[in-house]
């Protein structure tokens, strides 16, 4: 090869390494990776195809054997067997047995009687928990909220740290001290959900915090709406009746049973396990998402055609 054609070839190298022509493309890989890192969403790992033994269930509320069955699926089946209760439409609440209480008892005691007091009385460094339900303590426990790590800041969901069973009799200790009263565990059938309904519910209510796409967002004062890719139906149900935190509480007079259930459909399936037949998902969140593509691409290619234009001239 001719060496003036080498000494070409060396210089249209350098002057591609320059540093004002190598800029624009580190500036738009930079960019494309903070992209890809800020628009990632988060990983659903809330369902589960466990399936508990077949029982009976002929009223409103679930007899201590589907209670039982409930416990060794540790998880939420679409129904404890059998017939569900009449007139349910994909939603319906458990008592649990009598059975849990002398063991819950135990494991207050020993776990959360220091902060909320021996008879769940509550004090200076936790609320009263007589009245709120065996369905808000089974929220707080089973999503690793509490016992809580740090009283000073907000609770974050972290590993539980009891199973199953032991969460449920914690609950059931704390609902015997009011009978009747509270958020009780709620049995959830995604199956029949309308997630159409769904959708249209959850914009309404809930993706001004945890944003359209449930992952969660910042609020005032430090605070922050938690992302719902990891909640199970049972407890997205047991959140919207009992308000955890900042969220506010949704009675059946707000959200009907079936409504619950359409929402708690829709963040298990759609939100959780999201289908992109069109392409890359860029997050679930329309034009943002786009929008940031068009930048990538356009201002970034854009900005090449200048700095090439630049040097030729």
């Amino acid at each position: 090869m001719p060496k003036d054609h080498q000494a070409g070839e060396a210089g249209t190298v350098r002057r591609w390494l320059r540093p004002r022509t190598v800029a624009p493309f580190a500036l738009v890989g930079a960019v494309g990776i903070i992209g890809l890192i800020a628009f990632s969403p988060g990983s659903a790992h809330a369902s589960s195809t466990a399936t508990p033994a077949p029982v009976q269930a002929t009223a409103n509320t679930a007899t201590s054997s589907q209670a039982s069955a409930y416990v060794s699926s540790n998880a939420n089946p679409p129904h404890l067997g059998g017939q569900a209760p009449s007139k349910q439409l994909g939603l319906y609440y458990i008592t649990l047995p009598r059975s849990y209480i002398a063991p819950g008892a135990a494991l207050f005691a020993a776990n959360c009687s220091t902060c909320h007091g021996p008879q769940a009385l509550g004090g200076t460094k936790a609320p009263n928990l007589q009245g709120l339900g065996a369905g808000t303590v089974d929220f707080w426990v089973s999503t690793g909220r509490m016992p809580l790590a740090n009283s000073s800041i907000q609770a974050t969901r972290k590993p539980p740290r009891f199973n199953r069973l032991q969460t449920l009799e914690v609950s059931a200790w704390v609902q015997s001290l009011t009978p009747g009263e509270g958020v009780q565990i709620p049995v959830v059938n995604t199956s029949l959900g309308n997630l159409e309904q769904g959708n249209t519910l959850f914009t309404l209510n809930c993706a001004a915090c945890h944003t359209i796409t449930g992952a969660g967002d910042a609020l005032m004062d430090g605070a922050y709406a938690p992302t719902l890719h990891l909640a199970t139906p049972t407890q997205i149900v047991e959140a919207i009746r009992s308000g955890p935190g900042n969220m506010p509480r949704f009675g059946p007079g707000n959200i009907t049973n079936t409504n619950a259930r359409d929402i708690a459909a829709y963040v298990t399936k759609v939100l959780q396990h999201p289908t992109n037949a069109g392409g890359i998902g860029l997050g679930g969140i329309g034009p943002v998402g786009e929008g940031f593509v068009a930048l990538l691409i356009g201002v970034g290619a854009l900005m090449l055609v200048c700095f090439w234009i630049g040097d030729r001239a």
